[in-house]
């Protein structure tokens, strides 16, 4: 056997946070040598962070990853790591992997595929670099090789791929350069989506199997600047299927996934399924030579059972996935925002209710994690009185929700608002605020010289009610020192059902990038089924029991949230086709009648033409709305994913 140990790190880190970044990064390091890691890799732009957004512009920036770079250096000793970090060379920024063998930078691989699609820019700051073209380049005092370049390390054969290139059907799959290889690392920042994971593990296992290798998976953690949540899973793939990966959604700086590798089962499966030699191409392929890298033999220690990670992802289903990534984006956001809790209005109905579970529940699940010592560290909260391991002492203290009553509001929705507040134990508060819509209304009348009414005015009557609830919503917050939450929705946020500078009030809308069809199904589920945080919270009945209303019309006129838009699983239908699919209309009304077969053709031919108003209206909301995170396979976000212009003519259909 010819053994080596190898280790992916996932960390947590913050966009520019110099002396933090290399902190952790050195952390990490630290350990890994402490365990006899002999290669460790590091996730893409690792140094800065991905979301760096144009201060990758910035000559500044790749000077200050270069110093980082000089410090890390320092702590390879024995050691081979690959970092991620930005590099300028010849007038262009390129995305690159550094490789660092016992304190002496080997080479500078920069990426040969960009990400450009969904909350992708890569292109807008580096340029790609051509396969199989190697450059050279001066950097801390000595020449390097820069460009498509593998590592001879005495026996070991190192490959590097960053992310996209493994994606694409462009890259690795045919670049012949990696199946010499018996390791391949790839440096990925791969944010989180529902059902992602999956797909993820796909992709590295036909990797490993395409080059009959040892392929090292490592990822990103946590939220690193606001939108972008990773879930920080690192996956070894060897020779065709996945032998170990780490646990997701960890709420640390970084963790390790150690493994002792044989590359001679590489060297055997590359024998047995596939001539290397007959992949040889026609032009040079340029091998960097390293020191070799000595075997561990038998005598290595062992690995200690925290860093073996496990064949299983406990968190297999997307009712888990959700929970887990709002978990870790509220847990990071608090955390690096400095906010002292969470402000929340809840109105009684789901989405609201959703965010206030997701508060508590992460807040029970970081006291599991962390301990109350933890805990009260990484927030900067201080430890409750009382008993400090219970989760509902820190919720009452941190979690504090407002109801706030209009003469519209009915019994059913105070009481699911207060009999969930109880149940979750936060700082619950219930107001009337009739006579701030009265005054408001009052002087509205003085100015226009007459009375408003429902028939007349409808929309502006409706709207004063949610926009006189923001200002004590906002004080509550502002009071407290809290992070006040939004609550609208994907399917809101697409349609413009919600009132700027009203509901849509606070500085993150955690619910933002998720549609109101799968938001009710996972109330649902978190009212009967789940096994995490606070468990099954059977107070959601009251909240469940009722169809989704805005509550602003009399009661007299039954407003129902489906009645003013349509069915919320057809308006996701047409929102996921038109915004993720690029569907025209004509293709879409067909995707429409083949799934929806219970509706008529006019009642389908309605929905669309309403969507097609409505999202052609509204663009100027989603220009406004709270950021949000990335939660599903696409996003409405106009900064990072949807862009679409403000005034624009709404689409038709096609008789």
């Amino acid at each position: 056997m010819d053994r080596l140990r190898i280790a992916g790190a996932s960390i947590n880190q913050t966009p520019m946070d110099w002396e933090g970044n290399v902190e952790r990064l050195t952390s990490l390091i630290r350990e890994a040598r402490a365990h006899k890691v002999q290669v460790m890799c590091f996730p893409e732009l690792c140094i800065t962070g991905y979301n760096c957004e144009d201060t990758f512009s910035s000559v500044h920036t790749a000077r200050q990853s270069v110093l980082a770079l000089e410090q890390l250096i320092q702590e390879t000793e024995d050691m081979t790591v690959v970092f991620g970090l930005p590099v300028y060379h010849r007038g262009s920024m390129w995305n690159c992997a550094a490789v660092v063998q016992n304190q002496k930078l080997l080479g500078i691989n920069p990426k040969k595929l960009l990400a450009r699609e969904g909350v992708h820019y890569e292109p807008r700051w580096f340029r790609s670099w051509p396969f199989h073209r190697v450059d050279a380049i001066s950097m801390l005092g000595q020449n390097v090789p820069f460009g498509d370049v593998t590592y001879q390390l005495g026996n070991l054969n190192l490959g590097i791929v960053i992310c996209e290139e493994a994606w694409s059907a462009e890259g690795t799959a045919s670049d012949s350069a990696l199946s010499r290889c018996e390791l391949v690392v790839n440096l990925s920042a791969s944010h989180f989506a529902l059902g992602k994971a999956r797909v993820r593990e796909t992709l590295v296992a036909d990797a490993s199997r395409a080059f009959q290798t040892h392929y090292l998976y490592t990822n990103l953690l946590g939220l690193e600047a606001g939108r972008c949540i990773y879930d920080g899973e690192i996956i070894l793939g060897e020779c065709g299927r996945i032998t170990t990966r780490s646990e997701r959604f960890q709420l640390s700086d970084g963790c390790l996934l150690i493994r002792d590798v044989d590359l001679d089962m590489a060297r055997v499966a590359k024998l047995k399924y596939r001539s290397v030699l007959a992949n040889i191409p026609d032009h040079a392929e340029r091998v960097i030579n390293g020191q070799p890298v000595i075997s561990l033999g038998k005598a290595a220690s062992e690995i200690p059972a925290a860093y073996l990670g496990s064949n299983l992802d406990p968190y297999n289903s997307p009712e888990l996935e959700f929970l887990q990534a709002e978990k870790i984006g509220l847990f990071d956001y608090l955390r690096k925002s400095r906010s002292k809790g969470m402000m929340i209005s809840l109105s009684g109905g789901c989405d609201s209710s959703v965010i206030a579970v997701l508060c508590a529940h992460m807040i029970a699940e970081a006291l599991k994690a962390l301990g109350p010592q933890g805990l009260s560290a990484r927030l900067n909260w201080p430890i409750p009185e009382g008993d400090a391991n219970d989760p509902y002492s820190w919720i009452r203290e941190h979690v504090s929700t407002i109801y706030q009553g209009t003469g519209q509001s009915g019994e059913v929705t105070r009481r699911a608002a207060s009999e969930l507040a109880t149940a979750l134990h936060s700082d619950h508060h219930e107001v009337q605020v009739q006579d701030l819509v009265d005054a408001y209304v009052s002087k509205a009348e003085a100015l226009v010289g007459r009375q408003l009414d429902w028939q007349k005015d409808d929309l502006p009557l409706q709207n004063i009610q949610a926009r006189a609830r923001a200002p004590m919503v906002w004080l509550m917050a502002n009071l407290k020192g809290f992070l006040l939450l939004a609550t609208s929705n994907r399917s809101e946020i697409a349609v413009g059902y919600a009132t700027m500078d009203g509901d849509t009030a606070g500085g993150l809308a955690p619910i933002g990038g998720i549609d109101k069809h799968f938001l009710r199904k996972w109330l649902r589920w978190a009212e009967h089924d789940c096994p995490l945080g606070l468990g099954r919270i059977p107070a959601l009945k009251f909240v469940n029991e009722q169809e989704p209303t805005a509550e602003l019309r009399p009661a007299a006129a039954g407003q129902k949230d489906e009645l003013d838009l349509m069915p919320y699983e057809i308006l996701n239908a047409i929102e996921a086709a038109f915004v993720r699919d690029r569907m025209e209309p004509e293709s879409l009304l067909n995707t429409l009648r083949e799934r929806f077969t219970a509706y008529s053709e006019k009642q389908l031919r309605d929905f669309l033409a309403r969507f097609y108003r409505l999202w052609s209206q509204n663009q100027w909301k989603r220009e406004r709305y709270a950021s949000g995170f990335h939660l599903d396979d696409y996003n409405l976000d106009p900064t990072s994913w949807c862009r679409y212009p403000i005034l624009s003519v709404e689409l038709k259909i096609p008789d």
